[in-house]
């Protein structure tokens, strides 16, 4: 087979990213938040945002006094902020590594599933220390693509068995940030030296394959992207090779496990 496009990250339409990895980032969202124990009344900003996951479960698990979501996608925030009416709650356009905040302003700066997509992920935890006030929490998660985000994991080795170009799209390849010693040297070099990290294991159950295949169909993120920029030939092929490795249930069902692996450190 002849090599795939050079990348194929598109971040335009929220209603089609959520079946994908939306409704499993909430999960993970959950225990990251906990984690994290940041006190009720605190003032949170969430870094590249996307379609608000991590956002609902802020405004519903902390009792927070106020909340930014910032991302560089007008599609996302437009998302956000139809399905987040929250009074307490704003969403805007704006980039990681030149967030349009205030210097100490936020209690809790936290960033879901996004850090690996910025060109200069030092730079964007550098911003979130800077828009931190004393004493505030800095956190991120990110998926373990290389190793127990399951549901990437099998269509990736599907596709690179069947077009090693492939290869070069994975995100396992692509961003080795993903991983906790990564994670932890990120922060040292944005001056945070004293780091926690953790894995955040969530369980992704598929009702069956057209509940898994379906969503690498709406073309959000790598994996769709690549998938829609195959032939149809060539994605019938990816999709049958995909289904013979899946584990399926007696009821037809695929359970599988998605890891996060989350890091957070209390500014000086």
């Amino acid at each position: 087979m002849s090599g795939p496009p050079a990348k194929m990250d598109v971040w335009g339409s929220g209603a089609l990213y959520e079946p994908y990895v939306g409704r499993w980032s909430r999960l993970v969202a959950r225990e990251f938040v906990d984690w994290l124990g940041v006190r009720p009344g605190a003032r949170w900003l969430d870094v590249g945002c996307g379609t608000g996951a991590l956002s609902a479960i802020i405004l519903d698990r902390t009792s927070p006094d106020a909340l930014l979501g910032i991302d560089p996608s007008p599609g996302y925030v437009e998302h956000a902020r139809e399905h987040l009416r929250d009074r307490r709650a704003r969403f805007e356009i704006g980039d990681a590594q030149r967030l349009p905040v205030e210097r100490e302003t936020y209690d809790a700066v936290v960033a879901g599933l996004v850090l690996n997509f910025v060109p200069q992920p030092v730079r964007a935890l550098t911003e979130m220390r800077r828009a931190a006030v004393p004493g505030a929490v800095v956190a991120v998660y990110v998926w373990d693509y290389a190793g127990q985000m399951q549901l990437m994991r099998h269509f990736w080795d599907a596709a690179v068995a069947l077009d090693p170009a492939a290869g070069d799209l994975d995100e396992g390849r692509r961003f080795p940030l993903c991983d906790p010693e990564r994670l932890a040297e990120a922060f040292h070099a944005a001056d945070m030296p004293i780091v926690d990290t953790r894995a955040i294991d969530v369980p992704t159950v598929f009702r069956d394959f057209d509940d898994y295949w379906t969503p690498f169909l709406g073309g959000q993120a790598p994996a769709p992207g690549y998938c829609m920029s195959l032939s149809e030939e060539r994605r019938q092929a990816l999709r049958e090779r995909i289904r013979a490795h899946l584990p399926f249930a007696m009821d037809g069902s695929i359970h599988l496990i998605a890891r996060a692996w989350a890091a957070k450190a209390r500014v000086a």
